[in-house]
C-alpha cells in the first residue's frame, strides 16, 4: 500500500505542472483483462490503479501494478508475473494522454483518450474509446480495448499457444472524486 502512495504522489509531482484547472483523483478502480484462447480462458482484476485527471486541459495519467493483478489459479499469477509480463523488471503499466469529447454537465458521453501506453517496457501510441460520466461531483471513466501482447514484446512460448490469445481485451473502470490539497 505503500509503494501505491508513493506512486500516487510521483504522478500528482508531474501532474503538477498543470497549473490550472480542477484535478480529480481515483476514487475506486477496476483494471482487467481477458484472453480467450482454445484450451483456457484466462480472466484477472486489478483494484489498485491510481489515476488523475485534468478537467480543463483533458490530460489524464494512470498507474497499473502488474503484480495486483488477481487471477482465479495461483499457478495462473505466478506465470504471468514471472514469465510474461516479468513483474520485478517491470512493475507497472502506464497510460499518459488527452481525453477529448468529456463535459462537466451530468450524463454519460462517448469519450476518446489518445496518448502513450506502457506495458512491459515498451511505449504506443493509442487512441482507447470509452464513456466519460460526471454524476454527484464524481467522475466515471470507463473503457475496454484490446492489446496485441506483441506489440508490448510480451512472449508466448510457441508450446502454449493455444492457452494464452495473441490479443487480450482490457478493460479499465475508474471512479474519480475531486482533489483536495
Amino acid at each position: 500500500m505503500k509503494s501505491m502512495k508513493i506512486v500516487l504522489v510521483a504522478v500528482l509531482v508531474c501532474f503538477g505542472s498543470l497549473a490550472f484547472g480542477q484535478k480529480y483523483i481515483t476514487d475506486k478502480s477496476e483494471v482487467s483483462f481477458y484472453s480467450e484462447a482454445p484450451i483456457e480462458d484466462i480472466e484477472a482484476h486489478n483494484q489498485k490503479a491510481t489515476s488523475i485527471f485534468d478537467t480543463e486541459s483533458g490530460a489524464i495519467v494512470f498507474s497499473i501494478p502488474i503484480n495486483e493483478f488477481q487471477f482465479e489459479k495461483s499457478l495462473m499469477q505466478e506465470h504471468f508475473n514471472e514469465k510474461y509480463l516479468e513483474s520485478e523488471k517491470y512493475p507497472k503499466a502506464t497510460f499518459q494522454g488527452k481525453v477529448t469529447n468529456f463535459s462537466l454537465e451530468p450524463g454519460d458521453r462517448d469519450a476518446t483518450a489518445t496518448g502513450n501506453l506502457e506495458i512491459h517496457g515498451v511505449s504506443r501510441e493509442v487512441t482507447i474509446k470509452g464513456t466519460f460520466e460526471f454524476k454527484d461531483e464524481k467522475i466515471f471513466i470507463n473503457a475496454s480495448f484490446p492489446v496485441k501482447l506483441e506489440d508490448y514484446k510480451i512472449k508466448i512460448p510457441k508450446l502454449l499457444f493455444k492457452n494464452i490469445a495473441e490479443i487480450v481485451e482490457v478493460k479499465v473502470n475508474l471512479e474519480y472524486k475531486r482533489y483536495e490539497k
